[in-house]
């Protein structure tokens, strides 16, 4: 009997050794948990809007109000929370001189933080409603879509499911390189999750807390265009209102594209935010 244990015992550290042995060890490329009074601006740019695309309705401004960390306790953070919020300002007139309804926060790591290939991994929380649209990208330098667009998270307030995508040469705009993944019942966007890619030179895999939910190869975008997943990428969270893509998917055309009624209710009583808990990136150790 001791014996046969002992051969367990033994088989049983075996596996477990050769388990270890295939997990690959990593290095943390970027890691931001948001635990500071105000972003740290060694790592994220603020952007402000100079041009809005895909008929967006917000002006993207630098401020607290749109931009500003939280403890986090109250909303279930690790150790700090940055929240993007989008308000109602009618008339807001930007540096270009067009007139905007309503503002809201983006930020980016370009030049500060840039890589290529590894794992890209963010935890948030979204407000739903029809064409609020946050997300977590990342975008090449250069002009686009030659550069190459990784979207990790989509949504665009349809609460029970997000999209992945990619854009790039031949396949941009409504791309056929993208995928809708729907939460099982009694979960939604407004919880808690993990959203990631895991980016190589043959593939990019993306994930919803840990699982695979759509997987694209370089043969499968030679179908359409240039691989365009070789050169360095920065990190883009931002928080988008209506425009093209929402508007796409509700057919709301009033009382702004894509952005329905309840939803300017909802950002008017100041409940659309986005809240992003951590960002990670992570490479294959040598």
């Amino acid at each position: 009997m001791k014996l046969k244990h002992l051969l367990l015992s033994a088989t049983l550290l075996t596996a477990s050794q050769v388990f270890a042995q295939k997990q690959p060890k990593t290095d943390t490329v970027f890691f931001e948990d948001f635990n500071k009074p105000a972003l740290n601006r060694a790592k994220w740019n603020v952007e402000i809007t100079g041009h809005t695309v895909n008929d967006e309705q917000q002006a993207y401004i630098d401020s607290a109000a749109t931009i500003y960390m939280i403890d986090g306790k109250d909303e279930g953070a690790t150790n700090g929370a940055l929240v993007l919020k989008a308000l109602y300002q009618p008339g807001f007139t930007s540096k270009e001189q067009r007139k905007y309804d309503f503002i809201s926060g983006r930020i980016n790591t370009r030049a500060k933080m840039e890589f290529t290939y590894g794992t890209a991994s963010c935890r948030m929380k979204m407000a739903s409603g029809a064409g609020l649209w946050p997300a977590f990208w990342a975008l090449g330098n250069g002009k686009w879509p030659d550069c190459g667009e990784i979207d990790v998270m989509e949504t665009v307030g349809d609460s029970s499911w997000v999209s992945h995508a990619l854009h790039g040469p031949g396949y941009f705009g409504n791309t056929p390189l993208a995928k809708r993944v729907f939460f099982p019942a009694g979960i939604d966007v407004t919880q808690w999750h993990v959203y990631s890619v895991d980016w190589s030179p043959e593939s990019l895999v993306f994930k919803v807390d840990g699982k695979v939910t759509y997987t694209v190869t370089k043969a499968m975008v030679e179908k359409y265009g240039r691989w365009a997943f070789d050169n360095k990428k920065f990190i883009i969270l931002n928080f988008a209102l209506g425009g093209g893509y929402p508007g796409g998917v509700n057919k709301v055309t009033k009382p702004y594209h894509g952005l329905s009624e309840n939803t300017l209710n909802k950002i008017k009583a100041g409940d659309a935010k986005t809240i992003v808990d951590w960002v990670l990136v992570t490479k294959t150790a040598n």
